[in-house]
Formats: structure tokens, C-alpha cells, sequence
């Protein structure tokens, strides 16, 4: 995965209606309406939290057959995203 057109906190790829909204109403360049709203992220999660989170997701939408595989590559790829990035 590469982290342009997805959300720079839980990966999910974003088109247009993805994005979220910055205080002032514009969307935001980086997180999705799931993860961001009203330029605050909307919970306060751990990234491991995260990856729990978004597994149940990204299996309904058929990107991975386990949740085992899903938790994988997210652990590989959430780190290099900009709101967990060291």
C-alpha cells in the first residue's frame, strides 16, 4: 500500500466523500470522516486499538480472508502513516 489517497491514520483508501473536515468546514488533505471531523480526530485510540478496529472492516470489504492477515499488514503499514509515524 502507499500512503497517497489514503487515510494518514487508519489506511483506508479515500475518494472524495472520504475525507474529513478541518475546523473551518474544509476537508482535509490527510484523514477520513471516520477518523477526523471538525479538525479533531474523533476517538482517541492506540494504533494497536486502531488496527483492532479497522480489521472487522477491511474483512466485510473482502481486502483479507482473516483477521490474522489483515492485523499483519496493518502493523506493517500503519506505522509509515502520519499520525503514528515516530
Amino acid at each position: 500500500m502507499e500512503n497517497m489517497n489514503h487515510c494518514q491514520s487508519c489506511g483506508m483508501p479515500m475518494k472524495d466523500e472520504h475525507y474529513g473536515t478541518e475546523k473551518d468546514g474544509s476537508k482535509s488533505g490527510d484523514y477520513c470522516s471516520y477518523c477526523y471531523k471538525d479538525g479533531g480526530f474523533t476517538s482517541d485510540e492506540t494504533m494497536e486499538q486502531m488496527i483492532e478496529t479497522c480489521i472487522p472492516f477491511t474483512l466485510e470489504s473482502g481486502a483479507f480472508k482473516t483477521a490474522d492477515e489483515a492485523r499483519a499488514c496493518m502493523q506493517g503499514f500503519l506505522p509509515t502513516l502520519k499520525r503514528w509515524a515516530l
